[in-house]
């Protein structure tokens, strides 16, 4: 299969070493030339996971987006939520009908992207897809090297428009085969695990972050007090998903610890024990902080707000984050109210998402 994969960060790198190794044909986008120029040189990432370290050709690297997504059946896009919107409008010019999007994980991008694509004048029949988390917990190291520590074993994922889940799924389903049908894209972004795991591990964990050179959030950040922060807001995750009427398994977090149940399976003593968590974390400008916090956290406390679930936990938590950084992150960038859906009802956004509709 012809596969896209855009940008330059840990989850694009892993993401185009593995489903290159699988056979498909790769292309990956990067808009940061300098930093595409190790593989433009040599046109291959080199892969470290369980099996050793080997080089793994890319079928095209390349800096040309409309190039890279030419005739693509899927296009795989494991950016940051920050990112997305420029993505879409640098996509859209060149998207034609047929055409998979997939957002790992996607904190409701399938429908920020689609808006900015409309708004930017595409009528292509496509489709978005966001999953619950990357396909891998992956590092990079240097400029072209990707370790990947663990691969999903689940990945459930909702379509957007989702009367065309099936479809959707049939070519997602070819690159990665955890993917999972859920009911529709806001099912799969209350299913984002980086808005809940995240916040509480760097926002309790400030002082030691600001202070040590590196720390592992996942190892002596995890305390017992910090867990119980965590499972509280899950709840809350749970709850609006319940308020919604999603239905269950909801992947709880508590799954990540010493239970095989979540989507990577048993893995946070592999995650621990394998060093690649253990760096520098600039509180503020972190991806934890500013897609987890700024896009997840604040989206999570924004449908509680319009489900009508209290989310006391959660907002508590986006209130600190917002102290930190001088911001009200209540208003963030996205929410219900940013996406202008905060007006609706849920049957509305439903079957808004249903058959591919933008506010």
């Amino acid at each position: 299969m012809h596969i896209t994969v855009l940008g330059g960060g840990n989850g694009s790198y892993a993401a185009a070493a593995d489903l290159s190794e699988q056979g498909h044909g790769v292309r990956l986008w990067r808009r940061d030339a300098a930093g595409l120029v190790p593989l433009l040189e040599k046109k291959s990432i080199t892969l470290k996971d369980e099996q050793g370290a080997r080089e793994v050709p890319v079928a095209l690297v390349t800096t040309d987006i409309g190039e890279a997504i030419r005739g693509s059946e899927l296009i795989v896009i494991p950016t940051p939520a920050f990112a997305q919107d420029v993505i879409a409008r640098l996509i859209a010019p060149h998207l034609t009908d047929g055409q998979v999007i997939f957002l790992p994980p996607g904190t409701f991008g399938s429908f920020a992207m689609m808006q900015q694509v409309r708004a930017s004048g595409s009528k292509a029949d496509v489709i978005f897809a966001e999953t619950g988390t990357l396909p891998y917990l992956t590092r990079k190291y240097g400029r072209s090297e990707v370790a990947i520590t663990v691969r999903a074993v689940r990945l459930p994922t909702g379509f957007f428009p989702a009367r065309q889940s099936e479809r959707g799924l049939a070519v997602v389903a070819n690159a990665f085969p955890a993917v999972h049908p859920i009911e529709d894209a806001l099912s799969a972004a209350l299913m984002n695990g980086g808005p809940i795991i995240h916040p509480p591990l760097i926002l309790m964990n400030a002082g030691p972050l600001e202070f040590q050179e590196r720390y592992d959030i996942h190892n002596e950040g995890t305390q017992p007090s910090v867990r119980r922060v965590m499972d509280a807001l899950d709840q809350e995750r749970i709850a609006v998903r319940e308020a919604l009427g999603y239905r269950p398994y909801h992947y709880p977090l508590r799954d990540t610890y010493g239970s095989d149940r979540w989507m990577y399976g048993d893995t946070h003593k592999v995650l621990v024990d394998s060093g690649d968590w253990r760096e520098k974390i600039n509180l503020t400008e972190h991806r934890y902080m500013t897609e987890d916090v700024h896009y997840g956290l604040g989206f999570l406390v924004s449908v509680a707000n319009w489900v009508g679930v209290p989310a006391p936990t959660a907002t508590g938590l986006l209130a600190i984050a917002s102290a930190i950084c001088s911001r009200d992150l209540a208003k963030g960038p996205r929410t219900m109210a940013s996406l202008g859906l905060a007006g609706r009802s849920p049957k509305e956004v439903g079957d808004m998402l249903m058959v591919g509709a933008v506010a």
